[in-house]
């Protein structure tokens, strides 16, 4: 029976050997069909770790928003017989914030073993340093780009931060990164302690806890355009 393996993928071009174990990687090197958000990058991952087979060689289906179960059904059952498949994300582990948790979930509906293989996860290592409320938190993905829909929902996850003693997490495009901190800083209460975790894992790492009232007299952070994670947790 074929199984589902999850391979988590690199957040910055970190070398594989500092977040992928090695068994993820033998696994990995060895799969001859791949699900993924996207070809290219899925080839980019598969060229870092080195592959069993010539990558020209290797099935990559594309899963997008709109894709069936239908057709997820139909790639998993077209793995020939003694061979698994992989599950890769963008970046990080597949299936946690990301669409690959259709794949998942069909792959259960079947029957087949699904194994997870540790990794990278952003959400996990952002909140593993920020020293906030580890035990209740929640992901929100992205918040409203709108102005004023988007100071509301910063304030309405602070009151539940306050309430339930939970950390929210949030993540922006890179280019409305400044714009977002802004916003977290008109918005929210002095109290409230603010992390901010650029480029995770990268050379350029930089995670830095501090309060509302610390971050406004403080010099701003070098957002840019760096990959980074916004995590809070109400005083």
């Amino acid at each position: 029976m074929t199984d589902l393996h999850l391979i988590p993928v690199g957040l910055s071009p970190a070398p594989p050997d500092n977040w992928l174990p090695a068994a993820a990687r033998q696994t990995a090197a060895g799969l001859r069909t791949y699900i993924a958000e996207n070809a290219k990058t899925a080839r980019a991952f598969l060229k870092t770790i080195g592959t069993h087979t010539p990558l020209q060689d290797i099935t990559i289906h594309t899963l997008k928003a709109d894709t069936g179960a239908d057709e997820i059904q139909s790639w998993l059952r077209a793995v020939p017989a003694g061979q698994d498949v992989g599950l890769v994300s963008e970046a990080g582990c597949p299936a946690v914030a990301d669409p690959g948790a259709a794949v998942v979930a069909q792959a259960h509906r079947m029957g087949l073993r699904v194994i997870p293989w540790p990794g990278p996860s952003s959400i996990m290592l952002g909140l593993m340093a920020s020293g906030l409320q580890g035990q209740r938190f929640a992901f929100h993905g992205y918040a409203p780009v709108k102005p004023a829909e988007r100071d509301a929902r910063l304030r309405a996850w602070e009151s539940a931060s306050h309430k339930q003693g939970q950390t929210q997490i949030l993540i922006e495009t890179p280019y409305r990164n400044e714009a977002m901190f802004e916003a977290l800083l008109r918005t929210l209460r002095d109290t409230t302690r603010l992390c901010i975790a650029c480029s995770l894992t990268a050379e350029d790492e930089w995670i830095r806890t501090l309060t509302i009232a610390q971050w406004r007299k403080a010099p701003p952070p070098d957002l840019g355009r760096r990959p980074t994670l916004f995590l809070y947790l109400a005083g």
